[in-house]
């Protein structure tokens, strides 16, 4: 083994052995104890996300006020496509130079008839020589020959002009391409954006409330928790002080049985308050196990870890909780329960202020850009081609059968429903306050009166102690007095205890 692994070793030795030190000698605090239940708590932990998700709640509703940009596109596959012409508009098109000779041959003849009438009429008037009809004849003869010659053609040439004019009015419109960016701003929505925002406000607030709430519940049970261990402590502390006089008393009682000063009853006596006494003891010792566990348990630690307290119900420092006002009337401001239904109040007029939207006008602003494929910009050309588009939208509500009315008195109603609630919590928070004041109160007199008690108890027990030794008191005025002892060393625990106990049900009642 080389230098560097056994030095390794050592170190490791060392930090075990520190941990084990530390684990053994962990000497806690109320507030240590506060800030590892505060750490550790999974209530605590899931009010904080709920105050996250309450934030990003609230920053989503930001987002309203700023204008949003949407792209979309899309593919569509028709079975037939768009016709700019009719089938009757086809047909004519499609067969233009059939149609124009057929209305060219029907026509000729009369054509023919009118040209030789104007001629005779003009051989007649002398306008024009015999010889000048006979060649306009033959020329008219001529120039018919040779249409009704070129007619088919003609025909055929004005056919496929008339078909390249339908296919190029032919759309191809089977694959159908889209694509748009759109920006949408809304200019006035009738306050119903304000008013979201404002719900997501005080739904932030709730949150925080409802985490300040959890927190003073788990100060609150640390509290209780931590008092208890301590009061079996000294209770603990106090019964291996008496199992110790009963111990003693025991051993004298059995001593003077043998000198023949005491009976055998006497000794049957003292044995029975012995074992009761180590019975106490027992019970003692499991209910602060069971009380160390749950202390355990609220700080996140290990049920079977080892610590002391440093602190003892008659050495901490005294509270300053003070309740402000008289009974009745006391100051609940701090109290994060009746702050969360001053809050839902709220809620519900913001909500009363979105249905009363529904009577307003809403204007928003659009813009953006349009594409498609086939464009309509240049024919149906099969390229993307788009356009810019700007605009508003107003919509305007004109008859909706009463609906927002009826929303808008829901509403108003759950705001009353809301404000009940709050000042019949507020009446049971007043109650409760001067409750805990008057147990406060009592506990502290009950402090003064044990204390006194336990200065009697231990000149009584005193007294007992000496007359025993001296033979003029019984074992059973012993044994009484020493009862009597336990019983004033026990309502002293109590007491104190219940001071802590009245204090910190005080501080709860008040919000601190």
């Amino acid at each position: 083994m080389t230098y560097k692994t056994i030095k390794l070793a050592l170190l490791l030795c060392s930090v075990v052995a520190t941990g084990t030190v530390e684990a053994e000698t962990r000497t806690l605090t109320l507030d240590s104890c506060r800030a590892m239940a505060l750490r550790w708590n999974k209530q605590l932990q899931m009010a904080r996300v709920e105050r996250q998700m309450a934030e990003d709640v609230r920053k989503a509703a930001r987002t309203k006020y700023l204008p949003h940009v949407d792209i979309t596109g899309g593919y569509m596959y028709t079975s037939r496509s768009i016709s700019l012409l009719s089938d009757y508009q086809k047909g004519i098109l499609g067969n233009l130079g059939t149609v124009t000779g057929m209305k060219v041959a029907e026509a000729m003849p009369q054509i023919t008839n009118t040209l030789t009438e104007g001629l005779k009429s003009l051989y007649a008037s002398g306008q024009i020589s015999m010889e000048t009809l006979q060649k306009m004849g033959a020329f008219g003869a001529v120039l018919g020959q040779s249409i009704q010659g070129s007619m088919p053609a003609l025909v055929e040439n004005m056919n496929k002009a008339g078909q390249s004019i339908v296919d190029a009015f032919n759309t191809n419109t089977h694959h159908l391409f889209t694509a748009s960016a759109m920006l949408t701003m809304p200019l006035y929505a009738g306050g119903m954006i304000k008013a979201s925002n404002d719900m997501a406000d005080i739904a932030v607030e709730i949150a925080e409330e409802k985490g300040r709430a959890q927190e003073n519940n788990v100060t609150y049970d640390v509290e209780r928790a931590y008092w208890l261990v301590v009061s079996l402590t000294h209770k603990k502390e106090l019964a291996d002080s008496f199992l110790e006089l009963v111990k003693k008393l025991n051993s004298d009682v059995h001593v003077m049985i043998r000198e023949g000063v005491a009976t055998r009853a006497d000794g049957l006596k003292v044995d029975v308050a012995e074992n009761e006494a180590d019975m106490t003891k027992t019970k003692v010792e499991n209910g602060l196990s069971l009380a160390r566990m749950l202390l355990c348990q609220l700080c996140g630690m290990r049920l079977d870890s080892e610590f002391t307290l440093e602190t003892k119900a008659s050495e901490a420092a005294p509270y300053t909780v003070t309740a402000e006002g008289t009974p009745g009337y006391w100051d609940l401001q701090n109290r994060p329960e009746l702050q969360m239904l001053s809050h839902a109040i709220s809620l519900t007029k913001q909500k009363t202020k979105i249905a009363r939207a529904g009577y307003l006008p809403q204007v928003g602003l659009t813009g953006g850009a349009v594409f498609t494929n086939p464009s309509v910009f240049n024919s149906f050309e099969r390229k993307f081609k788009g356009m810019g588009v700007v605009g508003v939208v107003v919509r305007i509500p004109v008859l909706d059968w009463g609906e927002t009315a009826y929303r808008i008195r829901a509403s108003k109603k759950s705001t009353t429903l809301a404000q009940l609630t709050h000042d019949e919590m507020e009446e049971k928070m007043q109650l409760e306050v001067s409750q805990c004041n008057h147990k406060l109160n009592e506990a502290r007199k009950q402090l003064v009166a044990a204390t006194k008690n336990v200065e009697r108890a231990e000149e009584n027990l005193r007294c007992a102690n000496l007359g025993f030794k001296e033979g003029e008191m019984q074992t059973t005025d012993v044994m009484a007095a020493q009862t009597a002892w336990l019983q004033a060393q026990t309502n002293k625990i109590d007491a104190e205890i219940d001071i802590r106990l009245s204090e910190a049900a005080m501080k709860k009642a008040l919000g601190n």
